[in-house]
């Protein structure tokens, strides 16, 4: 029977209990104690398997217990896996730990209280977890008393801050042995409570809970955190240096989140899809980590789950960092005409160059656009393809990855761009159409273009859209497109109430040069005359007729108008 693939699964026991499709990542568990520090950090974009990587850690390392208190064997749930082929000293370690397992994601709410609220309910979820050790003789009545108070929300807040540390204690008194403490999702209660106007709360908080735990912890043998951005620079991680971060940027541990060629290579021999190689590679290949390059996860798995029901299916973008699209958004509404220039460059598939910095500051995120870059970079939506050093400064040279990521751009953050023109007060550039005045119209447009990001290459069409766009919101006129009149289609009519009969026609015209633009120009208006583009108009009573030859070269235009 055909394994069904694992959409939306994170949780690793349910995963292998069922016989999901599984991608095998277990050598992770190997890469971990060949390198450990007392505390990694892994940095990843969202959806590329962090959480169910610390989920496979858990069930891993963890000496676990059921509601009776029995203990728990899971070692068939790794059973066919290349960890189990690693040797005596990686397996020795299967089972042997008490694990603290939390995610912070549930903290992504409206308010401080909320947020607050959703973070001590999963705490609150792991102390009950482990509630059997209530039971053990190792533990004081202190002990007993404080934890019943944190399992029935009790505790005062001073507790909460050192939840983690004191549950970590408890364990290590019923076990006799250290703790794993395994943390995913870290920066994403922070990233929302900076937008949320609550961060320095949620700051203080988070660092209080992370010193405890991680910094000065006698009773931790080990923990991983997982994230998408490094944020250091608000002291979350302050004076820990027990901690090992791990970028986008190192080699080690390259091969463990995302998927590499030979892995999506046997997964679509696997489903007998393997003519659409070529096609996958295009829209969901190109990440490159260290020195790996990888796929997109998530996406293969919705991507390859589709053609398995349907081998017509085409690609789509599955995949959206949609946890950093607001800060990304502000930084783009916010751009200048250079960083426009460089997304240009960017959607036509070529490279920019930028300096990198591995501390993200949310609070300094806006005071220069090489933030915008690094957050596009560190959040999966660029991907690097070179990098050099020059004094003490690492460069990167940057690109999108692939076509799904290059569709994201053109419909999203394209997008903002230009609700960001919309509104804008265009009451000069309908005031000159009406009146004539072509220099004020040209400076208009032009301004206008600066501000817009070209992915046709500067083709007529680019710029049909781009008028008409702007045309569009002109109170008491409508606009039509390529609409048949005379002899031929016009490309642009701007038509008021019949009872005012005013009629403007547009022909638009794309040079070569910029010298050619009053040429080209002439020849638009030209064109409106020899193809009589007013008849089909005069017949439904309008009168009044303004006729505007328009050529374009690239963000400049040249109006003529009659």
């Amino acid at each position: 029977m055909e394994r069904t693939l694992p959409i939306g699964i994170e949780d690793f026991k349910k995963l292998r209990e069922n016989n999901f499709y599984f991608v095998d990542k277990s050598m992770f568990i190997k890469e971990l104690l060949d390198n450990r520090s007392e505390v990694s950090l892994f940095m990843r974009p969202r959806r590329f398997g962090k959480t169910l990587s610390l989920s496979m850690l858990k069930y891993y390392f963890e000496k676990a217990f059921n509601e009776n208190g029995a203990e728990l064997d899971n070692s068939s749930l790794f059973e066919g896996l290349r960890i189990m082929e690693a040797g005596e000293l990686y397996t020795k370690h299967m089972g042997q730990y008490p694990v603290i397992s939390l995610s912070l994601k549930s903290a992504k709410q409206p308010n401080w209280e909320l947020a607050y609220n959703c973070l001590t309910d999963e705490i609150i979820t792991e102390f009950d977890r482990h509630s059997y050790i209530l039971e053990s003789p190792n533990l004081s009545p202190a002990d007993k008393k404080q934890y019943q108070e944190m399992l029935n929300r009790q505790a005062p807040a001073a507790y909460w801050v050192k939840a983690l540390e004191f549950l970590s204690r408890c364990l290590k008194k019923a076990f006799r042995k250290n703790v794993i403490i395994l943390l995913d999702e870290y920066d994403v209660p922070l990233e929302n409570a900076y937008f949320n106007g609550f961060y320095q709360q949620m700051t203080s908080f988070i660092r209080s809970l992370f010193e405890s735990a991680l910094k000065t912890n006698p009773n931790l043998e080990f923990a991983v955190v997982t994230g998408c951005l490094r944020i250091s620079k608000e002291s979350i991680f302050t004076g820990l240096n027990n901690l090992k971060m791990v970028s986008l940027l190192d080699v080690g541990y390259s091969e463990q989140f995302g998927f590499t060629q030979a892995e999506v290579d046997r997964m679509l021999q696997y489903y007998d899809i393997t003519e659409r190689k070529e096609e996958v590679k295009a829209w969901y290949d190109g990440y490159k980590f260290g020195k790996t390059e990888v796929y997109n996860p998530w996406s293969i798995l919705m991507y390859a789950d589709k053609l398995r029901l349907d081998r017509d299916a085409l690609p789509r973008p599955y995949w959206a960092n949609t946890s950093s699209n607001s800060i990304i958004r502000e930084l783009v509404e916010r751009a200048d005409s250079s960083v426009k220039q460089e997304m240009e460059t960017l959607i036509a598939g070529g490279t920019i160059e930028k300096p990198v910095h591995e501390d993200i500051t949310y609070e300094d995120i806006y005071q220069t656009s090489d933030n915008l870059w690094n957050f596009l970079f560190f959040t999966g939506y660029l991907k690097k393809v070179e990098e050099r050093l020059e004094d003490v400064t690492a460069y990167l040279t940057l690109a999108i990855p692939n076509l799904e990521v290059k569709y994201i751009y053109q419909n999203t953050i394209l997008d903002w761009f230009d609700k960001k023109i919309r509104q804008k007060d265009l009451s000069g550039i309908y005031s000159a159409l009406l009146k004539k005045d072509t220099q004020l119209l040209e400076r208009e447009l032009s301004v206008n273009l600066m501000e817009t990001i070209s992915f046709y290459d500067y083709r007529e069409d680019y710029y049909h859209g781009f008028l008409g766009g702007l045309l569009k919101m002109m109170d008491g006129y409508t606009v039509k497109s390529n609409r048949e009149s005379g002899l031929g289609r016009s490309d642009l009519l701007l038509l008021s109430a019949p009872y005012d009969g005013i009629a403007i026609i547009m022909e638009l015209k794309v040079s070569d040069t910029y010298a050619q633009l009053e040429e080209k120009a002439e020849e638009a208006l030209a064109q409106i005359e020899e193809k009589q583009y007013d008849a089909e108009l005069k017949l439904e009573g309008y009168h009044t007729f303004i006729k505007y030859g328009i050529s374009f070269y690239k963000k400049l235009c040249k109006v003529m108008c009659r």
